[in-house]
């Protein structure tokens, strides 16, 4: 229990509001010194209702199923009905008795970042408090999961180019928020992309995130390995992996959503079945993963009977010969039922192509990347806001 008493003054009511965690207080404050400058300059942003605006009480909150879980088994997460208003949220609950002393400093950071990060595109924390011995985290409840769930619930060969360009397009401007706040994300994946009912994309995965505001200024790179990376190492870049002297910063986070952008349209991760030292070894060597269609498949595999056979690593020697390029990612008439018989535009497999580049000072920033013709194409942003609904439509028999 000693260590309960230190956890619960760790991360009691007192000390989040010290951190301006919580209501109108927290509102009344000014963040850090350190990102006076970036938030200036992202006021035309859409502020959202945080912390506060939801009652630091467990006896507000029915809870009615558990919809996951994490962190080693020791978070639970709860689907539940705010008494007051009706409203249904999403809550984690952590089991402070079983964290140590390191789990608890990580997760405190993530709460601290969580309170300065206001983006319409970044899942925001409603309240946080302490219920008997655990930690419970209030955010909104995200109706269809994430872009994970959907892939292995309905999408097992990919989704669709246009559902994937709106979702990457939501990831890309959360990231562009948080690396014009000073911040790496490191944990960047199809699971910590979540839906909600309307087709809203949010960015969540905090818990990894680093400052490189450091004494008031800003460094130019990262030597800090992620703590509980184990399950993260394939969207990783090569330069997060390596740990050398020249260190890596927020371009890594454009390799990992590289890596996304296959997870989302070919059903599964590249390097994801590989051992670690192999993963290393492959990416360190410049091996690229890339989109699985018909000019990166040998059209004698896609002639086999219906499977992943060679392409289940995601990572391709060279284009196929075979195959007119559609704009769409699904599969063609002649498919004959083969899941990867389908093309992607030139636009798409360029904008992987960039994000996945060896090197770290030729990947584009996701400012500049938000611009890339992959997201103009058809009809420009009409039809990139129109997949708001496909995406909705595709997850309509989602399971919770």
């Amino acid at each position: 229990m000693s260590f309960l008493r230190w956890v619960s003054e760790k991360l009691s009511v007192e000390s989040l509001r010290d951190l301006e965690l919580f209501g109108e207080q927290a509102q009344g404050l000014s963040h850090r010194k350190g990102h006076e400058d970036s938030q200036e300059s992202l006021t035309s942003l859409p502020r959202r209702d945080t912390m506060g605006s939801f009652l630091p009480d467990s006896g507000s909150y029915e809870l009615l199923t558990v919809i996951g879980r994490g962190l080693d088994d020791l978070m639970t997460v709860n689907l539940a009905r705010y008494r007051p208003t009706g409203e249904h949220v999403a809550i984690r609950r952590i089991d402070l008795e079983s964290c140590t002393n390191d789990m608890v400093a990580y997760l405190q950071g993530e709460l601290h970042v969580s309170k300065l990060f206001h983006h319409h595109s970044i899942l925001p924390y409603k309240s946080v408090f302490i219920a008997e011995n655990e930690l419970w985290v209030i955010t909104p409840f995200m109706a269809y999961g994430s872009a994970r769930d959907l892939i292995c619930s309905h999408f097992t060969d990919g989704m669709s180019e246009l559902t994937i360009a709106y979702i990457l397009l939501g990831m890309l401007k959360a990231l562009e928020y948080i690396h014009h706040m000073g911040y790496v994300h490191r944990s960047v994946k199809a699971s910590h992309v979540l839906i909600s009912a309307d087709g809203q994309v949010c960015l969540s995965g905090l818990r990894s995130i680093f400052s490189l505001i450091r004494h008031g200024q800003r460094a130019k790179v990262v030597h800090d390995f992620p703590q509980y990376s184990v399950k993260v190492l394939p969207w990783l870049s090569p330069e997060v992996l390596q740990q050398n002297l020249q260190g890596y910063d927020s371009r890594s986070d454009i390799y990992s959503l590289g890596i996304t952008a296959c997870e989302l349209a070919n059903g599964h991760v590249p390097f994801k079945d590989m051992p670690a030292t192999q993963m290393l070894l492959e990416k360190l060597n410049g091996t690229v993963p890339c989109l699985l269609d018909t000019t990166t498949i040998p059209p004698e595999e896609l002639s086999m009977k219906p499977s992943r056979s060679g392409a289940d690593s995601g990572i391709c020697e060279g284009p196929g010969a075979g195959g007119v390029r559609h704009s769409n990612g699904e599969p063609s008439s002649s498919s004959g039922g083969h899941p990867y018989n389908r093309t992607f535009s030139m636009q798409f497999h360029s904008f992987v192509e960039l994000c996945l580049q060896r090197d770290p000072e030729k990947r584009p920033s996701a400012t500049t990347l938000i611009g890339h013709p992959f997201f103009l194409f058809s009809d420009q942003t009409t039809t990139i806001r129109g997949a708001a609904g496909a995406v909705a439509a595709c997850a309509a028999h989602h399971q919770l």
